[in-house]
């Protein structure tokens, strides 16, 4: 066979277009899971979108996501110092082609051997819509003590079952029904004016779940919530997870999602929420979900969560 990577100008595919031999792109410090350390970052894709109930094509999302981590590089210039971390690309989830509950199955498999056989591993879960993160919590949470999530949404996300099926409306309903989590346990932050019924907010009320509206982020500085959040949970719960819902987020920075409006919480806000809870021992997971790389302009959904994803590993403790 011959040996190709010799041949000067090849080099593999995917790849940074240009290299400067004095910039690290952030892409280079994400190596296969095969090389599996104690102790890192392990990224999953989980390319489910065809429970959603808009036309969606997030199941192209978490390729997208790899691809703007190239364009990157690893130094932070605000804290003046460059990320060194671990990070594993485990791929993607094989997705059933038509059973959705199937798919769901699958993810929640995954993230269970994963944190099981690598407990130290945190998972960085590349969705798919929204119903990703029923099994994400689901299988993260085979292997703790006592979960609790902290959600950025516009949306509840507890819509019934019976009028639709499990879809990215309901995996928070479905982690309260089955009892994967608690709703005590459960902060929501950036909820927004007509994007939800009276009917799931009482929902929500009834079982104790924290509701931080838009109006509370535009009131109080994002830093308290998250606190206050962080304080709360860590009385009742012995690790977070976080799940960040895109169209949490004003449609002039994310273009890319499906249910996008206006009102969200600005890209500064998010970044610093996600630093701040980087930060917190008990964070031990998180997903971004509800891109859809063929409704983004210039990729800045994508290139947005390539940003979460850097501001998470940089900050990250414990």
């Amino acid at each position: 066979m011959n040996n190709l990577s010799n041949i000067p100008y090849l080099k593999k595919a995917g790849q940074a277009t240009f290299n400067d031999r004095h910039v690290k792109k952030f892409g280079e410090l994400i190596h296969d899971w095969c090389c599996q350390k104690e102790k890192g970052f392990v990224i999953i894709g989980a390319p489910l979108s065809k429970s959603s109930i808009s036309h969606s094509g997030a199941t192209f999302a978490p390729g997208v996501i790899r691809q703007q981590l190239q364009a990157y590089s690893t130094y932070a210039i605000e804290e003046e110092r460059d990320v060194d971390a671990y990070i594993y690309d485990a791929g993607d989830i094989e997705m059933h082609v038509t059973n959705i509950l199937e798919s769901q199955t699958r993810i929640a498999n995954v993230l269970e051997e994963v944190t099981k056989k690598h407990p130290n591993c945190i998972p960085i879960v590349l969705g798919g819509d929204h119903s990703i993160s029923y099994p994400s919590i689901t299988g993260f949470a085979k292997t703790k003590k006592t979960v609790g999530a902290i959600q950025f949404d516009a949306h509840h996300d507890l819509r019934n079952l019976e009028d639709g099926g499990p879809s990215n409306g309901t995996p928070f309903r479905s982690l309260l029904e089955s009892g994967v989590i608690k709703g005590e346990h459960l902060v929501q932050i950036g909820l927004r004016n007509f994007s939800n019924s009276k009917a799931y907010h009482d929902y929500a009320k009834e079982h104790g779940v924290t509701v931080y509206t838009m109006k509370d982020v535009r009131e109080r500085k994002i830093d308290n919530i998250i606190e206050e959040s962080i304080a709360y949970l860590k009385e009742k719960v012995d690790t977070v997870y976080i799940s960040v819902d895109m169209d949490v987020l004003d449609q002039a920075f994310a273009p890319g999602c499906p249910a996008i409006g206006p009102g969200g919480m600005t890209s500064d806000d998010l970044l610093q929420a996600i630093r701040l809870l980087a930060s917190e021992q008990m964070v031990g997971g998180m997903d971004i979900v509800e891109i859809d790389p063929t409704l983004d302009f210039r990729n800045m959904t994508s290139r947005l969560a390539a940003h979460i994803i850097m501001e998470f590993v940089l900050h990250k403790k414990g």
